[in-house]
């Protein structure tokens, strides 16, 4: 199976979700810290590939919701420029496995890319829930 890099927001309650759901795959999970992870342009960029840059973000985030942030209005240069600036508006999880890399965690995607059991959590897991949960797997690091 294969080593996953994820970086989420610790706590969390649907990255824990699709943590468990990795690893009950089979699938090694390194997790790392989203938001203190120190980003640059190229190496946040190819985790939205194709995606229209309104889907790069976290659509939970507080700016967002507010309206004070309104990804559909932004280029790639300045969404990349902001999200860097407060990683909480990128769309999480981040998830990388060799070189290749993605945003969000779109369940028929990820497993065609990687596998996934039919083991489904109950319920959305890639829309924030209104409460949290906290971390079940410890954290392991990895430097790639």
């Amino acid at each position: 199976m294969a080593t996953v890099i994820f970086f989420e927001k610790p706590g969390c309650g649907n990255n824990t979700k699709q943590k468990l759901w990795l690893a009950a795959s089979g699938h090694r999970v390194l997790v790392k810290d989203l938001l203190k992870e120190k980003w640059r342009k190229e190496e946040l960029r190819p985790f939205f590939g194709e995606l229209p840059v309104a889907q790069w973000f976290n659509s939970s985030a507080p700016r967002i919701k507010s309206g004070e942030v309104n990804p559909a209005a932004l280029d790639s240069d300045t969404a990349l420029a902001m999200m860097i600036a407060e990683p909480l508006l990128i769309r999480r999880p981040l998830i990388k496995v060799g070189d290749t890399c993605r945003a969000g965690f779109d369940e028929d995607a990820v497993r065609l890319w990687i596998g996934l059991n039919d083991a489904n959590p109950d319920g959305d897991i890639e829309t924030c829930p209104s409460h949290a949960q906290p971390c079940l797997i410890p954290e392991e690091t990895s430097h790639a």
